[in-house]
């Protein structure tokens, strides 16, 4: 497999991953935003982010296997390691990354500003959160 080829069957992996988990994900925001409530969705989110996160960390060889242990002629670079499981994880992230802190943050501020001050108030607080991440 030449580069090109890995990189491309790469590409269709994640964008499936990333199809099956972002999209419902925000489908489930819409529609139980009004019931849990906008905070519950956005703990909720970035706790099971964070859960998620550190198991995919913690045990990262275990879910990506070693390249030492790949037959010789092997098109892939980490053949021995539990690819399903590192796949669940990822997008369960990105499932309750789209379900908590990417909805939130911007449904938050839209609605706590005035209508007449809406845009530049959320403008603002938008600069805030970019020049946060800086530091």
């Amino acid at each position: 497999m030449n580069a090109i080829e890995e990189v491309f069957q790469l590409s269709r992996a994640m964008f499936v991953v990333a199809l099956l988990a972002t999209v419902p994900g925000y489908w489930a925001t819409v529609f139980l935003i009004d019931k849990i409530g906008r905070y519950r969705i956005q703990l909720v989110g970035f706790l099971v982010m964070c859960v998620c996160m550190w198991f995919l960390g913690h045990n990262y060889r275990d879910y990506r296997g070693e390249e030492s242990k790949c037959k010789k002629n092997s098109n892939y670079d980490y053949c021995d390691g539990n690819l399903v499981m590192f796949a669940i994880l990822f997008g369960l992230t990105l499932f309750f990354a789209n379900f908590g802190p990417n909805s939130t943050t911007f449904i938050v501020p839209a609605e706590l500003f005035p209508a007449r001050l809406r845009s530049t108030c959320h403008g603002i607080s938008a600069a805030a959160g970019k020049s946060g991440a800086i530091l």
